[in-house]
């Protein structure tokens, strides 16, 4: 627990990650959920040791914020005494509902515990950078489409049979299929992908591979069904097939031609430090009543994907109360409630202690980070701005929009491309449009008063959105530089 992990890197209970309000550790417990009882002594242990702030990110994870080196370590001991084993290594996760889903296509535990364990047995762990995962998607109710990896696999029926496609860097939109084969070949697809990658070095992903490393990986299942990992070594440099002639076994796996690149994995709608996962709500929204067949599951969300530790304190007593069994973490920044009986009462509980309990709510569309004065970095308190915007926005921010309030030019909360970005800085509270928050903003207010100029542009889009136009559409109607000035000048 001496070394932190730098920016951009995972924040391991083991590791954590400096950030402006000190350190921040992530928590992903091995059994996908924890206990009522857990939950509130890991709010307890956030209170003693942390600045008292707790966060579930977009692809599902628990974060504890404000932590010191000496605090950390006592964290990691009470997580310890609580029995929550947390799970390390090369990220390879699933839905929230698998395995308890009756709608779901296939269980996706058994595949992607497989591919945990060859990926441990194959080396991998320490040679792929931080950011690398595998989704393995059974299907359901509750998806992982929005969540990007550098190597998807989802579940499909065909012809009776299950089966699993096989997708490489970015999410159920934007990857690129690969194949659709069974769970051996799945496994071993997916583990020689990733052992191409770490061939290139740890700041690799998928989407630095060649469209000839592409085509090796879909055409491998064609030629002979594999039983072991291939030899894929600097040495040989070319993947091993059993069948002479087979286009695999020519292929360089450091590969550096100017093939056609894949579109880079998206930037992340999380808890303040964590890549991977879209600003657009997945179709399968977390927030609601989920049908298991002889009971339900209720989604609760975050605002903003952070709530101060007490509430979440008093959101576990209540769950406990009520004979919840267990407490998942969803991605989405959310956290599903099972075995509960009497859900609406728990969902009426968590609207009074401000929590997301309606999927329609536009804090879920909105990224923001700590800001001010919870972060030393922050120059605007982004939370209070985006109180502010999401109640003014009813009906006005819907899944084509993306909006971004970032205390700094860091841009945590969502590293990525925004429809519109307000970024603080010396100058005051900026205005991007269409960019991230390291872009140079096209105007600038006080940060006291970006809400109102957010509004500005909000009136014009209610005013000037034409029958069945997403708020994106009409926002490129505007204009990048229509919408600057309706920021400034309002």
């Amino acid at each position: 627990m001496n070394a932190f992990s730098r920016r951009g890197a995972c924040p391991a209970l083991s590791a954590p990650m400096q950030t402006g309000d000190g350190l921040l550790v992530r928590l992903n417990p091995v059994a996908g959920g924890i206990s009522p009882k857990s939950l509130i002594g890991l709010g307890e242990s956030a209170l003693r040791h942390g600045n008292g702030i707790m966060e579930v990110t977009a692809r599902g994870s628990l974060q504890i914020r404000g932590l010191t080196a000496d605090s950390a370590r006592l964290l990691a001991t009470e997580v310890d005494a609580l029995g929550i084993a947390v799970r390390s290594g090369v990220p390879v996760e699933i839905g929230p509902l698998a395995g308890i889903d009756p709608q779901e296509i296939a269980d996706p535990r058994p595949l992607a515990e497989r591919i945990r364990v060859a990926i441990e047995e194959a080396g991998l762990t320490a040679r792929l950078g931080p950011k690398v995962s595998v989704v393995v998607d059974g299907g359901g109710q509750l998806t992982m489409d929005a969540v990007t990896a550098d190597v998807r696999l989802k579940a499909v029926k065909t012809k009776g049979a299950t089966l699993w496609s096989l997708s490489i860097a970015g999410d159920a939109r934007s990857a690129k299929p690969l194949a659709t084969v069974d769970e051996d070949a799945a496994r071993d697809i997916a583990v020689a992908a990733l052992r191409m990658v770490a061939e290139k070095g740890r700041e690799a992903h998928t989407r630095d591979l060649s469209e000839r490393q592409l085509a090796s990986l879909a055409g491998w299942h064609s030629f002979t069904p594999l039983s072991v990992l291939p030899d894929i070594s600097p040495s040989r440099g070319e993947i091993g097939s059993s069948r002479a002639g087979s286009p695999l076994s020519a292929l360089e796996i450091g590969e550096s031609r100017d093939d056609k690149a894949i579109s880079p994995l998206e930037g992340e709608m999380s808890g303040r430090t964590e890549r991977g996962a879209r600003e657009r709500q997945p179709a399968g929204s977390p927030i609601g009543l989920f049908n298991l067949g002889n009971t339900h599951a209720l989604g609760i969300g975050l605002p903003f994907g952070s709530m101060p530790a007490q509430s979440l304190i008093d959101l576990a007593v209540q769950a406990a109360n009520l004979r919840a069994i267990e407490i998942r973490l969803a991605p989405g920044r959310a956290l599903l409630f099972l075995g509960l009986s009497a859900p609406s009462s728990l969902q009426t509980s968590a609207a009074t202690l401000g929590f997301v309990t309606d999927p329609t709510d536009p804090r879920i569309r909105i990224a923001a980070c700590p800001g001010t004065p919870a972060c030393a970095s922050g120059r605007i308190a982004t939370r209070a701005i985006a109180e502010t915007i999401a109640k003014q926005s009813s009906g006005l921010i819907d899944a084509s929009l993306t909006l971004h309030v970032s205390g700094c030019a860091k841009g945590c909360a969502h590293p990525g491309a925004a429809a519109l970005t307000l970024v603080g800085d010396e100058n005051g509270a900026g205005l991007v449009v269409d960019g991230t928050a390291k872009a140079l903003p096209a105007a600038y207010r006080p940060g006291y008063d970006a809400a109102r100029g957010i509004a500005g542009i909000l009136a014009a889009l209610r005013a000037q959105r034409h029958q069945g136009e997403t708020a994106a559409a009409c926002l490129a109607r505007l204009g990048a530089a229509g919408i600057a000035e309706l920021y400034r000048r309002n």
